[in-house]
């Protein structure tokens, strides 16, 4: 329901794969990025929560604060995050906001296989510069052809593009668009997504950090 509010263990508890976590900061690193890509947000992850393990983000980030999940390492970039601590880097040392968003659609095994693989092949892609952003955003809303096999090898990915890449190899986007088309915006409410096989994401619930 719109303007539902979580408190922070109770969102990591109901999150499941699939499901969007979108951030909100104030420094002049996140207001450049939300300026160039005409966002209202200017990050985003997405869970993955299997089986046993606890609950995970997978996106793309400048920092290397937290051990990737995936490599075992510290880089930039693409990474696989426990995601309880990577809300709470966000939220208590970059100072965002945060919001959950639920995927409505069952994610079978086959799907989770699939995010899993996409984690494999795009961990450790570099994130942009701010400059090299903006002609990403810019390039992606040009007129072109339809994207061809080069999307395998990224030289640079945003946390966007990042999330819409799992989200096509688990079926739930269509193929075809650029991953420059993506910005966090796209995965707001205020625009619409072209979600495929029935799936839908639920409006905005606010979370609240432990304190």
């Amino acid at each position: 329901m719109p303007g539902t509010e979580l408190d922070f263990d109770e969102a990591v508890a109901m999150t499941r794969t699939g499901d969007l976590w979108l951030f909100r900061g104030r420094s002049a690193a996140d207001r450049a990025i939300r300026v160039v890509t005409n966002s209202p947000v200017n990050h985003v992850g997405m869970a993955v929560v299997i089986e046993d393990l606890p609950p995970l983000m997978w996106h793309a980030e400048l920092g290397k604060s937290l051990p990737d999940v995936w490599s075992g390492s510290r880089h930039r970039g693409a990474q696989l995050h426990d995601l309880r601590q990577a809300v709470l880097v966000w939220t208590e040392r970059y100072h965002q906001r945060v919001w959950l968003r639920q995927l409505d659609h069952r994610v079978t095994a086959t799907m989770e296989d699939a995010a899993l693989r996409t984690i494999a092949r795009l961990n450790g892609t570099p994130f942009p510069s701010t400059a090299r952003l903006a002609s990403r955003w810019l390039g992606g809303r040009l007129p072109s052809r339809k994207r061809d096999a080069r999307e395998a090898g990224l030289e640079s990915g945003f946390c966007a593009e990042i999330v819409a890449l799992t989200y096509e190899a688990m079926g739930l986007l269509p193929r075809g668009r650029r991953p420059n088309w993506y910005d966090p915006g796209r995965f707001w409410s205020g625009d619409h997504l072209d979600l495929i096989d029935g799936a839908t994401l639920g409006e905005e619930i606010a979370v609240h950090p432990p304190g």
